[in-house]
């Protein structure tokens, strides 16, 4: 599987590479990273092929959005699929800041506002940022925080933009899969044509097979795996890694250890397993990955690329590591 093999996003119309680049990182997500060294994590994404990039308004209180687009300015409009979020608008005094950005710039911060007109401005400030004149996918980022108000007022903006052509796919980006299902289920029709799905069908949860995944297969709904990686804990972390977790509970851990014994067994690298496992699924048709540095985003690609055997996805079931209706990835 290559990073850059083209796939249609579900009924979009739009079409996608296997591989993502998601652009927290680029915004300072736990450590800085630079100007140059963010051109040059894009520039190398570009040259893999890779065609799908996913930036927010909250990434770096507007940073990543501006490094995307420079990024982006001058290559085919038509070569390349970009994602940006609404639900938190950023202006200054903002109070709803996170500590995970590392260097926000002085002054700034986010504001949650799901309604109608703060959608509308959302947008209008992110193509700004971005140099653009339209969004590709448009997610509601994180609608558990206003459910109500983001299921009626944020969706029926972007259904809007969606039929001026402003935006070419509406989609969510959630944390939880019960979430995504329930927006899908009381989103008026026709409804979102995507889920960027962050942490809920991978190695470590698979939570998403129990709901989301069977109703996104029915419906048409594109999914965008994200957080396959588990913020890091799945990586080899070297001190000073930066990453999201203070502690890992015990049965995590073992989890981990489990998945590393297996896959040692088979003589493929941890992370291989973890980045090809979510295209298991018919419904998954692309995942996103972080980098801040472009060896990152080179050895994501080769993790792609490297071959999983059926045999360990069935000794991960018998183990219990894989719920025993887990669909094998290909080969």
């Amino acid at each position: 599987m290559r990073a850059g093999e083209q796939v249609p996003l579900g009924r979009t119309g739009l079409r996608v590479s296997r591989l993502g680049l998601g652009l927290a990182s680029l915004g300072g997500l736990f450590a800085p990273v630079g100007e140059e060294e963010a051109a040059a994590v894009l520039e190398r994404a570009w040259r893999l092929g890779i065609r799908l990039y996913d930036t927010a308004p909250v990434y770096g209180y507007g940073r990543s959005e501006r490094r995307a687009g420079a990024a982006l300015a001058g290559r085919p409009r038509e070569a390349f699929v970009l994602c940006t979020k609404v639900g938190r608008l950023i202006e200054p005094g903002g109070p709803d800041t996170q500590p995970i950005w590392a260097d926000p710039p002085p002054g700034l911060g986010p504001r949650k506002d799901y309604s109608y007109n703060g959608v509308m401005r959302s947008v209008t400030e992110s193509l700004d940022r971005l140099g653009l004149d339209r969004v590709d996918v448009l997610h509601v980022h994180d609608p558990d925080e206003e459910f109500g108000t983001a299921v009626r007022e944020a969706y029926r903006a972007l259904a809007e933009l969606r039929a001026r052509g402003t935006v070419g796919a509406v989609s969510i980006g959630v944390n939880h899969a019960p979430v995504a299902a329930r927006f899908l289920r009381e989103a008026a029709a026709p409804g979102p044509d995507c889920v960027l799905l962050a942490g809920r069908y991978g190695l470590l949860d698979q939570s998403g097979l129990e709901e989301l995944l069977p109703l996104c297969a029915e419906r048409g709904v594109a999914v965008l795996a994200a957080g396959v990686y588990h913020g890091g804990l799945l990586a080899d972390a070297g001190p000073g890694t930066p990453h999201g977790h203070t502690a890992v509970p015990p049965e995590t851990a073992a989890r981990i250890a489990g998945w590393r014994e297996l896959c040692g067994r088979f003589g493929v690298p941890l992370l291989a397993a973890a980045v090809r496992f979510p295209f298991g699924h018919p419904a998954v048709a692309s995942v996103v990955v972080g980098a801040r540095t472009p060896e990152q985003v080179e050895q994501s690609a080769a993790w792609l690329a490297h071959p999983v055997p059926a045999a360990l996805w069935a000794c991960a079931r018998r183990s219990g590591l894989l719920p025993a209706g887990c669909p094998d990835p290909p080969e």
